[in-house]
């Protein structure tokens, strides 16, 4: 793996990667930002969700399992699907430089496939920064259990992982924020953290002090 981001500035091939329904969200909102610095690949296991996508590249995954629905908030149904597509998946990620995972955690999708795409990624030793979050405390504990396996398989592969709390999010935004604006507000900031570093990568000179 790569011990430096030096290596990377000026000539980086950077991708980003959103699984499941909260990634493809901000892979949608960064594409609308016009960040492209990246190129951008959606992945899903419902179809319907990922022709919403603006991604250049969707990827249904698990069509022979899930038939183009949903993973159901289970995330052993999330890894399977990611398994049985692992070889398109491997095609997507690699001749990758840098590699941002972004997701959200404790449904099915994102926190099953999310580790899968991970490892692939290490296996190819691509440099992988994983930024996900994590589910509002009031979205149940299975929601929350989901979350904390998620995240100990993710953090096996990455070699950096960003967790950014929903919970964190209702201390800076109005009290009677309507869940759909918290929510925006989310893929807001997994968008700035992708766009900082891909931006630091690609101009060097930003972070030159001298």
């Amino acid at each position: 793996m790569f011990n430096s981001l030096d290596s990377l500035s000026g000539v980086a091939r950077i991708k980003v990667i959103g699984v499941g329904g909260a990634g493809n969200n901000a892979v949608n909102r960064m594409i609308e930002a016009g960040i492209q610095s990246a190129s951008y690949v959606a992945v899903n296991t419902d179809k319907q969700i990922l022709l919403l996508s603006k991604a250049e590249n969707k990827i249904q995954i698990g069509s022979a399992l899930t038939k183009g629905l949903g993973a159901g908030a289970e995330p052993e149904v999330g890894r399977a699907a990611a398994e049985e597509s692992k070889e398109v998946l491997t095609e997507a990620v690699k001749d990758t430089d840098l590699l941002f995972i972004t997701a959200g955690m404790g449904g099915g999708t994102g926190t099953g496939a999310a580790p899968v795409i991970a490892k692939i990624a290490r296996d190819l030793k691509i440099l992988t920064i994983a930024i996900v979050t994590e589910p509002f405390s009031f979205e149940g504990k299975k929601r929350m259990d989901n979350t904390a396996k998620g995240l100990e398989n993710l953090k096996k592969y990455v070699d950096t992982l960003i967790i950014i709390p929903n919970d964190k999010i209702t201390c800076v935004v109005p009290k009677n924020t309507p869940m759909v604006e918290a929510l925006r507000v989310a893929d807001e900031i997994l968008k700035q953290g992708i766009r900082g570093i891909a931006d630091l990568i690609v101009n060097p000179a930003l972070i030159n002090l001298d």
